[in-house]
């Protein structure tokens, strides 16, 4: 060791020689420590995206190494769940707030279980190989980098004290020991290039890895989607009850952004002369009155929609809707900026914008 000691302040203080090892390992250790570095920052990073709150990162770290179970942790979803589920009792589950609540807390639990199932199967199949290779294969190759470091040195140490040696009995001893400390470098130099070359398997593991986590993220999300959909379809279905009601101490709520685009976007019909029936506003348009017969579509300037949920129509004045399907809109004078024209065929009668996606 003292040896190795001296040799290495040597070759720092540039008073002796240093042994190059070839260009094809030294890209093999840069490589290596390339792959370390990414390693650690992205395995971190994920933890980040995982676990955003750092206590809790650490919790589950100390966890980790006590090597013991981490506690279950209720998720941000599941926990304005509950408090969602809370206040509709509160204010009356059988009031549309209440029911709101209700409705809107349960898709908020079934995202938080959704969070939970993603965060532990990302941390399976991705964040588990990540470690194992920082704390397994990684320590391994840098404790053989180090015990080669040190043949190095010794090797050079042998070298130099052979040029030094003048007797010849000295120079045999000398030569003697050089052939030794060159077969032991040899020997871990073979050792840690093998180690060195196993990163690319290292590699496929972790490309194979990613596949999963993006497999699994996208499971999430297209779950998440898919409760939205249904939350907002199940909303849409009673957003009627918000108007009227007699038990409701809050206005109705603002239409939502569609109907504002629909109502810049859209066509306006020519005002239609009818006979009015109270005055000053026509029967077409008198409020909660609509006959679809008197409806005529402008001569151009409609516009093509898809239908995104089924729609049961509530009187005749409105078109009852099946998703998917193509449907002919437009707006009149005066009508509420939540709902159109619609035309299939030969009916026609009115449809909820938020039910639709306007096409050009």
């Amino acid at each position: 060791m003292t040896t190795s000691f001296l040799q290495f302040t040597e070759e720092k203080l540039g008073q002796a020689e240093k042994t190059e090892l070839d260009a094809h390992f030294e890209n093999l250790l840069a490589r290596a420590d390339c792959t370390k570095n990414w390693t650690e920052k992205i395995l971190r990073q994920t933890e980040v995206l995982l676990q955003p709150n750092p206590s809790a990162r650490v919790e589950e770290f100390l966890y980790e190494k006590l090597d013991r179970k981490v506690p279950s942790r209720v998720t941000n979803g599941e926990l304005l769940a509950q408090y969602m589920t809370e206040a509709a009792n509160d204010f009356g589950p059988g009031t549309p707030y209440g029911k709101t609540l209700i409705k809107v807390g349960e898709t908020q639990r079934r995202l938080g279980a959704a969070e939970r199932d993603f965060i532990h199967s990302a941390s399976i199949t991705f964040l588990t190989p990540l470690r194992n290779f920082l704390e397994g294969d990684w320590r391994t190759i840098a404790k053989e980098r180090r015990i080669l470091q040190n043949r190095r040195l010794d090797l050079d140490a042998c070298k130099a004290r052979l040029k030094k040696a003048k007797a010849a009995e000295a120079k045999a001893a000398a030569e003697h020991e050089l052939r030794l400390t060159q077969t032991e470098f040899d020997r871990q130099a073979e050792v840690t290039r093998l180690l060195l070359e196993g990163i690319s398997s290292t590699h496929v593991n972790h490309l194979r890895c990613l596949h999963e986590f993006v497999e699994a993220q996208t499971n999430y999300y297209a779950q998440c989607y898919q409760y939205m959909l249904d939350l907002q379809k199940q909303l849409g279905r009673f957003s009627g009850t918000f108007v009227g009601n007699a038990d409701s101490t809050s206005p109705p709520p603002a239409a939502a952004s569609p109907p504002a685009v629909a109502a810049a976007t859209l066509p306006a019909v020519p005002t239609i002369p009818v006979v009015p029936t109270i005055v000053g506003v026509p029967s077409t348009v008198a409020e909660g009155v609509l006959n679809p017969n008197e409806v005529k579509p402008p001569a151009s300037g409609t516009r093509k929609a898809r239908v995104l949920y089924d729609y049961e129509a509530a009187d005749s004045t409105e078109l009852a809707l099946l998703a998917d399907e193509m449907i002919t809109v437009y707006s009149l004078p005066g009508m509420d900026p939540d709902w159109l024209i619609g035309e299939r065929g030969n009916q026609k009668g009115k449809v909820p914008v938020t039910y639709l996606e306007l096409l050009s």
